[in-house]
């Protein structure tokens, strides 16, 4: 097989090794609640030294602390998003104390569910710096330390169903989201030679402190439920599987992608199914 002599070398797979983390350092952005401690836990379970970052930082060394506790190897920081230098020297940080930086999850994200005649400039900011402008300075800072090790990595962002499709009230967010899969495949794009992938998972409605206002509203909450082809909501733990798969060698092919965890959301179109179609365990949330 000839290859382009630019071409990356990529290490040989053991097929039985296939899905493990083990011996690679692994940093989790927003790893104190929901998602990101999920992810914290899977990646670990599966051999991985994991950093576990928080804005709330003693949220963050209670997942850790957990971890440990379990016969896993686990620190925990401080990490505000927002703060581009503050970031950097995070994630610098945490590379050190990993021994090496293979893998970066970033999980932190806000909502201001409004009309947007109702937003105030305030409230849009807020949005867009967290969700966009704080995946941003995870990418790119978690980029230049892997580009500098030389060995290539994995950077997992999350996005959202609302990159895809979105409803009232969710337009700011939407947009955030949706500029998170484009920052994704620019780093792809960009950062490929240099054997870094970068993919987004999607996920669909998940309870996580983020989705508590709409939980506590019945009404609500079993609307979302019936919208997905499974009839229910996801837990982070099911978002956890498919971010480590992102990290290990199952998925050393796959980069500018955008992975739906979303129960079937994206794929149903409409909530009605025309007459004669009896489908089994309609119904059920």
């Amino acid at each position: 097989m000839h290859r382009h002599p630019h071409e990356p070398t990529v290490p040989a797979m053991s097929f039985r090794d296939l899905f493990s983390l083990r011996g690679r350092g692994v940093v989790i952005l927003g790893a104190g609640s929901g998602i990101g401690e999920a992810a914290a836990k899977v990646c670990a379970a599966q051999g991985a030294r994991v950093s576990c970052l928080d804005l709330d930082e003693s949220a963050a060394g209670r997942v850790a602390a957990g971890i440990r506790a379990a016969g896993g190897a686990a620190v925990a920081g401080f990490v505000d998003v927002c703060d581009a230098e503050g970031t950097e020297h995070a994630l610098r940080e945490a590379a050190s104390e990993v021994g090496g930086l293979h893998g970066v999850v970033s999980t932190p994200g806000v909502n201001v569910r409004k009309p947007l005649l109702d937003y105030t400039a305030e409230e849009f900011q807020k949005v867009v710096d967290v969700n966009l402008k704080g995946s941003f300075n995870v990418l790119r800072s978690s980029a230049r330390l892997l580009v500098a090790q030389g060995w290539g990595g994995s950077i997992v962002l999350l996005a959202s169903i609302r990159a895809q499709t979105v409803e009232p009230g969710q337009g700011v967010y939407a947009a955030t989201k949706a500029g998170v899969v484009q920052l994704a495949k620019a780093g792809a794009a960009e950062f490929g030679g240099s054997n870094i992938r970068v993919n987004v998972v999607a996920p669909g409605v998940v309870e996580t402190p983020l989705t508590e206002p709409i939980q506590a509203q019945p009404d609500w909450h079993a609307a979302y439920a019936a919208k997905s082809a499974l009839r229910r909501w996801g837990r982070p733990g099911e978002l956890a599987g498919p971010i480590a798969f992102l990290l290990s060698d199952a998925s050393t092919y796959m980069t500018g992608a955008v992975l739906y965890v979303d129960g079937g959301w994206t794929a149903v179109d409409g909530r009605f199914s025309p007459p004669g179609m009896d489908l089994p365990g309609r119904g059920l949330a």
